[in-house]
């Protein structure tokens, strides 16, 4: 028996030593789970166009609408149940509608930015420096993106730090295809080099060929979309208008209808998360923060 436990000691000690032999390879530092909550909605909000506005005082509306429908709708149809289910639907309203608008934004720069990069290209051909190229766009470029770029322009007449300014101007846009734009352009100004043209013009041709084809998936799927909206929405449409009599929800005021709006509630949030995962094109992630 001693000669048993003194081999897989053995056998675990060179198992051992033969493991530490391969390097391993460093995991990436990941970010809290509410910092990363954080900064989605930071660029949300910028991508919205809601510069004042910050994660913090959205979350704080959020809470605020929740406790004002919660009490208005205790107090209309004396049903918790009903008023929690309309409160959180409630609460969560503030992050979609920026988050709507963030996405229509994003779509709708997604057709301006081959002529914003077309407009650097030219200038740069022209001869201009790159920080004259960026800031022309304030005059020159599409209507949408010329606030940036102005105060682009205003921090480097400034400070005249390009790098600094760059960073800035991509926390400005919070946007993946100017954070492509501003990272190349960067790279020009630091390693020099005779490519910037060809490379901005590539840039232009994949950004058109990426708008037209999400522009016609989205044109396809948009039916299917919104067809499962109106399904998810519909039973509590109805809910809603039953709560205008109050009669009508008393039986919701019971420990059974309690659990049958808990049920309700879940199934609408796993379909609803369900149909956005499938019928919804992914957005593309700021890798070059």
């Amino acid at each position: 028996m001693s000669g048993v436990l003194a081999g897989l000691l053995l056998g675990l000690g060179l198992f051992c030593i033969w493991w530490s032999t391969w390097p391993r390879e460093a995991q990436p530092a990941r970010a809290p789970r509410e910092h990363r909550i954080i900064e989605r909605l930071a660029d949300d909000l910028a991508q919205a166009g809601y510069r004042g506005i910050g994660p913090v005082t959205l979350l704080g509306t959020c809470v605020l609408t929740f406790a004002l429908v919660l009490l208005f709708v205790t107090a209309m149809t004396r049903v918790p149940a009903i008023a929690l289910c309309f409160a959180a639907m409630a609460g969560w309203l503030p992050v979609l509608v920026v988050r709507v608008r963030a996405r229509s934004r994003r779509a709708q720069l997604r057709e301006l930015w081959p002529d914003a990069v077309d407009n650097v290209t030219s200038a740069v051909r022209a001869g201009m420096a790159l920080p004259e190229a960026l800031a022309q766009l304030s005059v020159r470029g599409p209507v949408e993106l010329r606030p940036a770029f102005a105060s682009f322009a205003e921090d480097y007449r400034t400070t005249g730090r390009f790098n600094d300014c760059l960073d800035r101007l991509k926390a400005r846009l919070a946007d993946p295809v100017g954070d492509r734009l501003v990272e190349s352009l960067r790279i020009a100004r630091e390693v020099g080099g005779s490519d910037l043209g060809s490379l901005l013009r590539t840039l232009s041709t994949f950004l058109r060929e990426d708008a037209r084809t999400r522009s016609e998936l989205e044109t396809r799927q948009s039916w299917t979309v919104n067809a499962a909206r109106l399904a998810v929405a519909a039973p509590w449409i109805v809910l809603a208008l039953l709560c205008t009599r109050p009669e009508s929800v008393r039986a919701y005021d019971t420990a059974q209808g309690a659990v049958v709006l808990l049920v309700g509630a879940g199934v609408t949030v796993l379909a609803y998360r369900l149909m956005v995962r499938i019928g919804r094109l992914p957005d593309e992630d700021r890798v070059l923060r």
